[in-house]
């Protein structure tokens, strides 16, 4: 659904302004130290402003909006640092459900993931960590069991819905799997960033329902749009500690004067907001080309690296124009390098994105 320049800032003030006041520091200390990381009231309130729909179809109970609008909205996302399964659930498994279900499909499992009620989780990787068909570990029996194991799936440990990426005799398709199945093992993984919630599944003759007929296409199309939103997430992240250091370097006195003023300093701000408006413009250009439906797999490999890339500089240098007090637990600056280390590899490496750029440019 297009909707005018005036309603899409309406949503990005709409997000932010919830954000704002719901998410800030203290929110993201307070919900890390819950099992589940992240405000069940505030996921809530997400479903009933319509955010959490962004992508799912109005007839499903969704906005019906597309690429454009959810980048926009993870941006102000990525800024807020926001702990929840927005990405793993409003937009992988919501694009999957659409990309590989079938109608009956998407009329049972979208409205709940457009009102939150219904928390989802796709696994579509093993232990390689490539998010490509060759790394897809798990194996589906022409009844449907699976067996094998499926790593970095976003909140898994939350979902009652779970979407399973498995090879089967004619090549992968989308299984469903009921959060009590049989043989299946939920693992929370200790990680870097612990605003994030991330989980391994392992199989052992588990019962599944396979979700349509769709392959591993269905699966890159819906791994595309996770990929704007997080590029997305990975700017808005950008900006916002880049911000943060530029009010630092402002009051923060040395020798009598604002380190801001000393050259050396200056030529350093100015590197990385190059490098935020290169993540900017990168996730921009890659929802836009999503949404027209041109030049998708350059554009989203392109956001894929310069995104992650242009966050992690951002976030590293945030740390040291900081100083000592950065690394202090009790310092703001070091949640956002947990959130770029961990985003750099979430979907696929700097590498990964980097040779299916080349691929797409048939270089």
């Amino acid at each position: 659904m297009a909707i005018s320049i005036d309603e899409r800032v309406q949503l990005r003030e709409t997000v932010r302004d919830l954000l704002q006041a719901r998410s800030g520091e203290q929110d993201l200390r307070r919900v890390i130290t819950t099992d589940e990381v992240y405000d069940r009231d505030l996921w809530a309130e997400m479903g009933e402003l319509g955010i959490l729909g962004i992508v799912i179809a109005e007839e499903h109970g969704g906005t019906g909006l597309g690429p454009v609008e959810l980048e926009e909205a993870a941006e102000e996302m990525g800024a807020a640092l926001l702990s929840s399964p927005f990405l793993g659930s409003s937009v992988l498994t919501a694009a999957l459900v659409d990309a590989a279900g079938t109608d009956a499909d998407r009329a049972r499992l979208l409205p709940g993931l457009a009102d939150g009620s219904t928390i989802g989780a796709a696994a579509l990787t093993g232990p390689a960590g490539t998010w490509t068909a060759d790394g897809v570990d798990v194996e589906a029996a022409p009844d449907g069991a699976l067996t094998g194991a499926a790593r970095y799936v976003l909140y898994g440990q939350s979902a009652d819905l779970l979407l399973v990426a498995a090879r089967t005799a004619d090549g992968i398709g989308v299984f469903e799997v009921a959060p009590d199945a049989a043989g299946l093992v939920r693992t929370r993984l200790d990680t870097l960033d612990p605003t994030v919630q991330l989980s391994d599944l392992s199989f052992a003759g588990t019962p599944s329902r396979r979700l349509g007929s769709a392959g591993w296409e269905a699966i890159r199309r819906a791994l595309d749009l996770a990929t704007v939103a997080l590029a997305g997430e990975q700017a808005g992240g950008a900006r916002r500690v880049f911000d943060l250091t530029v009010e630092y370097l402002k009051v923060r006195y040395q020798f009598g004067r604002p380190i801001g003023s000393y050259q050396a300093l200056k030529h350093i701000a100015v590197d990385r907001l190059l490098d935020v408006e290169s993540a900017i413009s990168a996730a921009r250009h890659a929802a836009e080309a999503l949404e027209r439906g041109e030049d998708v797999g350059s554009a989203v490999a392109l956001a894929g690296f310069t995104a992650a890339d242009g966050y992690d500089r951002v976030a590293m240098t945030a740390i040291q124009l900081h100083g000592g007090i950065a690394f202090t637990w009790e310092s703001f600056p070091h949640f956002f390098l947990r959130r770029a280390r961990l985003d750099r590899q979430l979907l696929g490496s700097s590498r990964d994105f980097r040779e299916r750029y080349l691929v797409a440019k048939g270089a």
